[in-house]
């Protein structure tokens, strides 16, 4: 039997982020994050990239503050006074929690967790998985944030300890636990990270390979 809907009623027979927009509609929720405003009015928010053709809901924290040109994907998390500069995207299942900035053109992979109090600078890429702390000692009561610099890169399922500052364009290799200070212009690998060579010679590495010829 179809059901019918009235007016400010959601109908069981819709998908759930189908629901969950009308639910919006219904309260006035503004679902619009690239204003550049405070996002007064967002939760459970949808993504308007033209790609994002499944509308996954979201939560965005009132208190929140979006800069324009986010691009947010499904399911992502985002807590209270978290401030997010323009351009940036944040992938799938990312969890970005309170008091957290992140500054513009940083892109977010899929499935990274940034807890409360991290610092991530501008131009900044974090890979798929990569995890940041903010508790030394857990459970203990006082918290310290991971500062990202500038312009840094850190590697898919990378493990970062609290209170620990990735330094201006360094590189954090995929998997690496870093446990220290990592100085600006390095490239750290492995458990517990180190330093393996310059970023000069990273970025002549990948301007090698992206000389290559592709396969396939």
């Amino acid at each position: 039997m179809k059901r019918l809907e009235k007016k400010g009623v959601i109908g069981r027979d819709k998908p759930v982020y189908e629901r969950m927009r009308l639910k919006n509609n219904n309260n006035g929720i503004n679902n619009n994050i690239h204003s550049g405003n405070h996002a007064n009015n967002i939760k459970n928010l949808h993504s308007d990239t033209e790609d994002d053709s499944s509308s996954a809901a979201k939560f965005i924290s009132p208190s929140a503050l979006i800069g324009k040109n986010v691009k947010i994907w499904h399911f992502v998390y985002i807590g209270n006074k978290t401030e997010i500069g323009d351009n940036v995207m944040i992938g799938s299942l990312s969890h970005i929690d309170y008091s957290v900035k992140i500054g513009e053109n940083t892109r977010i992979e899929g499935s990274v967790y940034i807890p409360p109090l991290t610092n991530i600078g501008k131009n900044v890429f974090i890979g798929p998985a990569a995890t940041f702390t903010n508790d030394p000692y857990p459970t203990s009561t006082k918290m310290t944030g991971v500062v990202v610099e500038d312009g840094a890169i850190i590697g898919s399922r990378a493990a970062i300890k609290s209170g620990v500052r990735i330094g201006r364009n360094s590189v954090v290799a995929m998997a690496a636990v870093v446990t220290k200070d990592v100085p600006p212009e390095v490239v750290v690998i492995g458990h517990p990270a180190r330093i393996k060579y310059s970023r000069t010679q990273y970025d002549e590495k990948q301007a090698a390979w992206s000389n290559t010829e592709s396969v396939g």
